[in-house]
């Protein structure tokens, strides 16, 4: 009767399929936690906004209030100029990759419009997702006239999950 026998690998070879095991995890893990689809909280805590694909965009849509407070300065109640309810409303579209050149990394900038609806007015706007100091990810949205140097940034944090 042969015994066979298998070739257990070295420590080094199981190092190294760990290691790259690893770094395939990190990378999946990063491109996930710079994502910005999904649900997420406004700057000022009012509304839950989805961001999801419309067309060949991304757009964000209103799917819960949570509040009427002002973006003014003091946070008293808002009185939106546009009287529409905020429920449904599309705060942010048209967002497209700043850099798509190599369709093997995932972009990390769109560029789009944002609406504010305490004025009525919509602004050029770029968005990122930075997970510095939050794993879960804080939404980073510069909205301008004219050049980005002049505008504001809002920080949205990504929603609860309700699993």
């Amino acid at each position: 009767m042969t015994m066979h026998s298998f070739h257990r690998p070295s420590g080094r070879a199981l190092a190294a399929v760990l290691m790259l095991t690893a770094a395939f995890a990190a990378q999946a893990q990063s491109s996930a936690a710079t994502d910005p689809r999904g649900r997420w909280i406004t700057a000022n805590g009012n509304l839950e906004v989805e961001l999801a694909p419309c067309g060949t965009a991304l757009c964000g849509t209103v799917t819960k209030v949570l509040g009427n407070r002002s973006m003014a300065p003091g946070g008293g109640d808002m009185q939106p100029a546009d009287g529409r309810p905020a429920l449904g409303m599309t705060l942010l579209k048209d967002f497209t990759p700043v850099d798509a050149t190599d369709p093997s990394r995932p972009p990390t900038e769109w560029a789009g419009q944002i609406y504010n609806r305490e004025n009525g007015k919509t602004y050029s706007c770029n968005m990122s997702v930075s997970t510095t100091g939050n794993p879960a990810g804080e939404l980073l949205l510069r909205a301008y006239v004219g050049l980005p140097l002049f505008g504001k940034t809002q920080r949205w944090v990504r929603a609860a999950s309700d699993n």
